[in-house]
Protein backbone atom coordinates (compact mmCIF):
# COMPACT_ATOMS: atom_id res chain seq x y z
CA UNK A 1 0.00 0.00 0.00
CA UNK A 2 1.42 3.37 -1.02
CA UNK A 3 1.09 5.78 1.90
CA UNK A 4 1.07 9.19 0.20
CA UNK A 5 -2.20 10.09 1.95
CA UNK A 6 -1.31 8.79 5.39
CA UNK A 7 0.02 10.80 8.33
CA UNK A 8 -1.17 14.15 6.99
CA UNK A 9 -1.10 16.71 9.77
CA UNK A 10 -1.70 20.43 9.99
CA UNK A 11 2.02 21.12 9.80
CA UNK A 12 3.00 18.19 7.62
CA UNK A 13 3.48 17.80 3.86
CA UNK A 14 0.69 18.84 1.52
CA UNK A 15 -0.16 16.34 -1.21
CA UNK A 16 -1.16 17.60 -4.67
CA UNK A 17 -3.86 15.51 -6.34
CA UNK A 18 -4.11 15.99 -10.10
CA UNK A 19 -7.51 15.72 -11.76
CA UNK A 20 -8.10 13.37 -14.70
CA UNK A 21 -11.68 13.59 -16.00
CA UNK A 22 -12.51 10.67 -18.28
CA UNK A 23 -15.87 12.29 -19.03
CA UNK A 24 -17.66 14.09 -21.87
CA UNK A 25 -19.31 16.69 -19.65
CA UNK A 26 -17.10 17.87 -16.76
CA UNK A 27 -17.46 21.62 -16.25
CA UNK A 28 -13.84 22.58 -16.97
CA UNK A 29 -12.41 20.04 -19.41
CA UNK A 30 -15.31 17.77 -20.38
CA UNK A 31 -14.48 15.61 -23.40
CA UNK A 32 -10.79 16.52 -23.63
CA UNK A 33 -9.63 13.31 -21.95
CA UNK A 34 -12.49 10.93 -22.69
CA UNK A 35 -10.33 8.67 -24.88
CA UNK A 36 -8.04 6.44 -22.79
CA UNK A 37 -4.98 7.59 -24.74
CA UNK A 38 -5.76 11.25 -23.99
CA UNK A 39 -6.50 10.54 -20.32
CA UNK A 40 -3.26 8.60 -19.91
CA UNK A 41 -1.21 11.30 -21.59
CA UNK A 42 -2.81 13.91 -19.33
CA UNK A 43 -2.21 11.84 -16.21
CA UNK A 44 1.44 11.32 -17.12
CA UNK A 45 1.84 15.05 -17.73
CA UNK A 46 0.37 15.84 -14.31
CA UNK A 47 2.75 13.39 -12.68
CA UNK A 48 5.67 14.98 -14.53
CA UNK A 49 4.48 18.34 -13.20
CA UNK A 50 4.78 17.00 -9.65
CA UNK A 51 1.41 15.48 -8.74
CA UNK A 52 1.65 13.13 -5.78
CA UNK A 53 -1.43 11.22 -6.86
CA UNK A 54 -4.11 11.31 -9.56
CA UNK A 55 -7.87 11.44 -9.07
CA UNK A 56 -9.52 9.69 -12.02
CA UNK A 57 -13.26 10.04 -12.54
CA UNK A 58 -15.63 8.85 -15.26
CA UNK A 59 -18.89 10.45 -14.13
CA UNK A 60 -19.17 14.23 -13.91
CA UNK A 61 -20.42 15.63 -10.61
CA UNK A 62 -21.12 19.14 -11.93
CA UNK A 63 -24.64 20.55 -11.38
CA UNK A 64 -27.08 18.93 -13.80
CA UNK A 65 -24.74 16.05 -14.66
CA UNK A 66 -25.96 12.99 -16.54
CA UNK A 67 -25.72 9.82 -14.39
CA UNK A 68 -23.59 7.04 -15.85
CA UNK A 69 -24.43 3.34 -15.38
CA UNK A 70 -21.85 1.55 -13.24
CA UNK A 71 -20.71 -0.75 -16.06
CA UNK A 72 -20.14 2.18 -18.41
CA UNK A 73 -18.33 4.14 -15.70
CA UNK A 74 -15.94 1.26 -15.12
CA UNK A 75 -15.48 0.70 -18.87
CA UNK A 76 -14.22 4.28 -19.13
CA UNK A 77 -12.00 3.95 -16.07
CA UNK A 78 -10.55 0.49 -16.54
CA UNK A 79 -7.87 1.11 -19.18
CA UNK A 80 -6.78 4.34 -17.50
CA UNK A 81 -6.63 3.08 -13.92
CA UNK A 82 -4.98 -0.21 -14.85
CA UNK A 83 -2.26 1.43 -16.90
CA UNK A 84 -1.49 4.21 -14.42
CA UNK A 85 -1.24 1.70 -11.57
CA UNK A 86 1.04 -0.51 -13.67
CA UNK A 87 3.25 2.52 -14.29
CA UNK A 88 3.57 3.13 -10.53
CA UNK A 89 1.16 6.04 -10.06
CA UNK A 90 -0.80 6.51 -6.86
CA UNK A 91 -4.39 6.47 -8.11
CA UNK A 92 -7.61 7.71 -6.56
CA UNK A 93 -10.91 6.86 -8.21
CA UNK A 94 -13.76 9.35 -7.96
CA UNK A 95 -16.96 7.31 -7.68
CA UNK A 96 -20.05 6.86 -5.54
CA UNK A 97 -20.71 3.28 -6.70
CA UNK A 98 -19.50 0.23 -4.81
CA UNK A 99 -19.34 -1.80 -8.04
CA UNK A 100 -16.92 0.69 -9.57
CA UNK A 101 -14.94 1.07 -6.35
CA UNK A 102 -14.49 -2.71 -6.07
CA UNK A 103 -13.19 -2.99 -9.62
CA UNK A 104 -10.89 -0.03 -9.11
CA UNK A 105 -9.47 -1.44 -5.90
CA UNK A 106 -8.93 -4.82 -7.56
CA UNK A 107 -7.05 -2.95 -10.30
CA UNK A 108 -4.76 -1.39 -7.68
CA UNK A 109 -6.32 1.98 -6.85
CA UNK A 110 -5.09 3.41 -3.54
CA UNK A 111 -7.95 5.82 -2.75
CA UNK A 112 -11.71 5.96 -3.29
CA UNK A 113 -13.00 9.52 -3.49
CA UNK A 114 -16.75 9.41 -2.69
CA UNK A 115 -18.59 12.70 -3.15
CA UNK A 116 -21.48 11.33 -1.07
CA UNK A 117 -19.36 10.17 1.85
CA UNK A 118 -20.41 6.45 1.77
CA UNK A 119 -24.08 7.50 1.86
CA UNK A 120 -25.05 6.90 -1.79
CA UNK A 121 -24.34 3.16 -1.93
CA UNK A 122 -24.82 0.99 1.19
CA UNK A 123 -22.10 -1.42 0.07
CA UNK A 124 -19.38 1.21 -0.33
CA UNK A 125 -18.00 1.15 3.22
CA UNK A 126 -17.49 -2.60 3.31
CA UNK A 127 -15.98 -2.64 -0.20
CA UNK A 128 -13.33 -0.11 0.83
CA UNK A 129 -12.85 -1.85 4.19
CA UNK A 130 -11.97 -5.10 2.39
CA UNK A 131 -8.98 -3.35 0.82
CA UNK A 132 -6.03 -1.39 2.19
CA UNK A 133 -7.21 1.80 0.52
CA UNK A 134 -7.94 5.25 1.86
CA UNK A 135 -11.34 6.87 1.37
CA UNK A 136 -12.29 10.53 0.97
CA UNK A 137 -15.68 11.39 2.48
CA UNK A 138 -17.09 14.57 0.98
CA UNK A 139 -19.92 16.66 2.44
CA UNK A 140 -22.83 16.97 0.02
CA UNK A 141 -26.45 18.06 -0.09
CA UNK A 142 -29.32 17.44 -2.50
CA UNK A 143 -30.64 20.98 -2.12
CA UNK A 144 -29.14 24.39 -1.44
CA UNK A 145 -30.37 26.13 1.72
CA UNK A 146 -29.24 29.73 2.19
CA UNK A 147 -30.16 29.54 5.90
CA UNK A 148 -27.99 26.47 6.49
CA UNK A 149 -25.81 26.28 9.59
CA UNK A 150 -22.82 24.81 7.77
CA UNK A 151 -20.93 23.55 10.80
CA UNK A 152 -24.04 21.82 12.16
CA UNK A 153 -24.70 20.24 8.77
CA UNK A 154 -21.08 19.09 8.52
CA UNK A 155 -21.49 17.44 11.91
CA UNK A 156 -24.77 15.77 10.92
CA UNK A 157 -23.35 14.51 7.61
CA UNK A 158 -19.92 13.38 8.77
CA UNK A 159 -21.23 11.74 11.92
CA UNK A 160 -23.44 9.64 9.65
CA UNK A 161 -20.60 8.87 7.24
CA UNK A 162 -18.26 7.86 10.05
CA UNK A 163 -20.97 5.67 11.54
CA UNK A 164 -21.32 3.90 8.18
CA UNK A 165 -17.55 3.52 7.98
CA UNK A 166 -17.42 1.95 11.43
CA UNK A 167 -20.29 -0.42 10.66
CA UNK A 168 -18.54 -1.47 7.46
CA UNK A 169 -15.29 -2.17 9.28
CA UNK A 170 -13.42 0.77 7.77
CA UNK A 171 -10.67 1.95 10.13
CA UNK A 172 -10.72 5.63 11.05
CA UNK A 173 -7.05 6.11 10.13
CA UNK A 174 -7.94 5.39 6.51
CA UNK A 175 -10.40 8.30 6.26
CA UNK A 176 -9.98 11.79 4.79
CA UNK A 177 -12.71 14.45 4.95
CA UNK A 178 -13.68 16.97 2.25
CA UNK A 179 -15.78 20.06 3.18
CA UNK A 180 -17.61 19.84 -0.15
CA UNK A 181 -16.98 23.22 -1.75
CA UNK A 182 -19.35 23.61 -4.69
CA UNK A 183 -21.75 20.86 -3.65
CA UNK A 184 -25.20 21.81 -2.34
CA UNK A 185 -24.06 25.21 -1.09
CA UNK A 186 -24.55 28.86 -1.89
CA UNK A 187 -21.47 30.76 -3.05
CA UNK A 188 -21.26 32.39 0.37
CA UNK A 189 -21.35 28.95 2.00
CA UNK A 190 -18.60 27.78 -0.37
CA UNK A 191 -16.35 30.55 0.93
CA UNK A 192 -17.38 29.72 4.50
CA UNK A 193 -16.45 26.07 3.92
CA UNK A 194 -12.88 27.10 3.11
CA UNK A 195 -12.66 29.70 5.87
CA UNK A 196 -13.86 27.21 8.50
CA UNK A 197 -11.90 24.22 7.24
CA UNK A 198 -9.69 24.34 10.32
CA UNK A 199 -12.73 23.78 12.53
CA UNK A 200 -13.57 20.63 10.57
CA UNK A 201 -9.98 19.44 10.89
CA UNK A 202 -9.96 20.08 14.64
CA UNK A 203 -13.38 18.62 15.36
CA UNK A 204 -12.71 15.23 13.79
CA UNK A 205 -8.92 15.02 13.95
CA UNK A 206 -8.80 13.66 10.40
CA UNK A 207 -6.91 14.81 7.30
CA UNK A 208 -8.82 17.18 5.02
CA UNK A 209 -8.87 17.35 1.23
CA UNK A 210 -9.75 20.68 -0.37
CA UNK A 211 -11.17 20.77 -3.89
CA UNK A 212 -11.84 24.27 -5.22
CA UNK A 213 -10.03 24.15 -8.55
CA UNK A 214 -11.67 26.41 -11.18
CA UNK A 215 -15.05 26.22 -9.43
CA UNK A 216 -18.00 28.53 -9.97
CA UNK A 217 -17.28 30.53 -6.81
CA UNK A 218 -14.48 32.24 -8.76
CA UNK A 219 -16.88 33.09 -11.55
CA UNK A 220 -19.31 34.48 -8.99
CA UNK A 221 -16.86 36.57 -6.96
CA UNK A 222 -14.25 37.41 -9.60
CA UNK A 223 -16.22 37.27 -12.84
CA UNK A 224 -13.78 34.81 -14.40
CA UNK A 225 -14.50 32.03 -16.90
CA UNK A 226 -13.40 28.52 -15.92
CA UNK A 227 -10.17 28.84 -17.91
CA UNK A 228 -9.24 32.08 -16.09
CA UNK A 229 -9.58 30.95 -12.47
CA UNK A 230 -6.03 29.90 -11.63
CA UNK A 231 -5.16 32.93 -9.50
CA UNK A 232 -8.31 32.59 -7.41
CA UNK A 233 -7.75 28.86 -7.06
CA UNK A 234 -4.14 29.29 -5.92
CA UNK A 235 -5.01 31.96 -3.36
CA UNK A 236 -7.87 29.92 -1.94
CA UNK A 237 -5.86 26.71 -1.77
CA UNK A 238 -2.94 28.39 -0.01
CA UNK A 239 -5.39 29.83 2.50
CA UNK A 240 -6.87 26.35 2.91
CA UNK A 241 -3.43 24.91 3.63
CA UNK A 242 -3.03 27.46 6.42
CA UNK A 243 -6.31 26.15 7.86
CA UNK A 244 -5.00 22.56 7.80
CA UNK A 245 -5.81 21.13 4.36
CA UNK A 246 -3.48 18.20 3.68
CA UNK A 247 -4.48 17.37 0.09
CA UNK A 248 -5.25 19.82 -2.72
CA UNK A 249 -7.30 18.45 -5.64
CA UNK A 250 -6.36 20.58 -8.66
CA UNK A 251 -6.31 20.87 -12.43
CA UNK A 252 -3.16 23.02 -12.51
CA UNK A 253 -0.56 20.86 -10.81
CA UNK A 254 2.69 22.60 -11.72
CA UNK A 255 1.51 25.97 -10.46
CA UNK A 256 0.40 24.48 -7.14
CA UNK A 257 3.61 22.54 -6.69
CA UNK A 258 5.58 25.76 -7.26
CA UNK A 259 3.38 27.77 -4.90
CA UNK A 260 3.68 25.17 -2.14
CA UNK A 261 7.44 24.96 -2.63
CA UNK A 262 7.82 28.73 -2.26
CA UNK A 263 5.53 28.68 0.77
CA UNK A 264 7.79 26.12 2.42
CA UNK A 265 10.97 28.05 1.52
CA UNK A 266 9.50 31.16 3.14
CA UNK A 267 8.39 29.25 6.23
CA UNK A 268 11.86 27.73 6.64
CA UNK A 269 13.40 31.21 6.93
CA UNK A 270 11.61 31.86 10.21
Amino acid sequence: MKDICRNLTENGPVAVMGIVNVTPDSFSDGGRFLRPEAALAHGRALLADGADLLDVGAESTRPGFEPVPAEEEWARLSPVVGTLVAEGAVVSVDTTKAFVAKRALEAGADVINDVWGLQADPAMASVVADSDAMVVLMHNRHEVDAALDLRADWRRFFDRSLELAERGGLARERIVLDPGVGFGKTQTQNVEAVARLGELRSEYGLPVLLGVSRKSMFGHFLGRAASKRLAGTLATNLYGVEQGAGILRVHDVREHVDALKMRQILKDVR
